[in-house]
């Protein structure tokens, strides 16, 4: 889900060959200045420094540095976070707590509270962070669940919304509040509790059950 951000004036021209290599330096100065400063203090000068391009270079694939940051945050994290319907809902609710927690434990993760904490003062990254990553990724999300509920493997009168905040929620705020660590163990202690709440009662705390007639 690596997401180009762009607008009418500053989106590449047609005709132009994009130059891979530089767009590619930029993106990764972008990275190392966020985790490095905190997003207050990066300014696409410093990006274009670090990149060895002009400033021109940059506006001319984004708009502003709100665009280049989180377009950088979303190319980085996506291909570790890979969204797809699982066998059954156990699988996918565990598989994916596991595979978020080890995101934020490692660099993305500091990217990521970076831009969250950015976000609350600064609108252009809350518009960016919402419309390139959050809003696209609980869309895929809410999709799934809702196969699942059709599948019978989630009650049809729970809330998608409100299932995707449980399980996002407390992985976001330990991130935020930092209070606890982020373990894999963490993950899943929540996927279990999580399930507990979600799956219909005669299912229990069993294994998946067989798909296609399998055994």
């Amino acid at each position: 889900m690596g997401i180009e951000i762009t607008c009418g004036e500053c989106a590449h021209k047609a005709g132009r060959p994009r130059n891979e290599e530089v767009r590619t330096k930029i993106i990764e100065a972008a990275l190392a200045l966020l985790e490095e400063n905190g997003y207050a203090k990066v300014t696409c000068d410093a990006i274009a420094q670090r990149a060895g391009c002009g400033k021109s270079t940059i506006y001319r694939w984004w708009p502003n540095k709100a665009a280049v940051v989180i377009n950088a945050f979303v190319e980085s994290v996506s291909p570790e976070l890979p969204n797809e319907k699982l066998s059954c809902l156990r699988d996918y609710v565990e598989g994916h707590l596991y595979r978020f927690t080890r995101v934020l434990m490692g660099r993305n993760g500091r990217i990521l509270a970076a831009v969250i904490a950015a976000a609350q003062d600064d609108a252009e990254v809350a518009e960016a962070f919402l419309a390139h990553w959050l809003r696209p990724r609980r869309a895929v999300s809410r999709q799934i669940l809702s196969e699942y509920q059709r599948e019978g493997q989630l009650p049809g009168d729970y809330d998608i919304e409100m299932v995707l905040d449980a399980m996002y929620g407390p992985l976001h705020f330990r991130l935020m509040a930092r209070h606890e660590d982020l373990t894999p163990g963490y993950a899943a202690g929540l996927a279990r509790m999580i399930l507990g709440g979600l799956l219909p009662r005669d299912r229990g705390n069993g294994p998946c059950p067989p798909q296609n007639g399998g055994q």
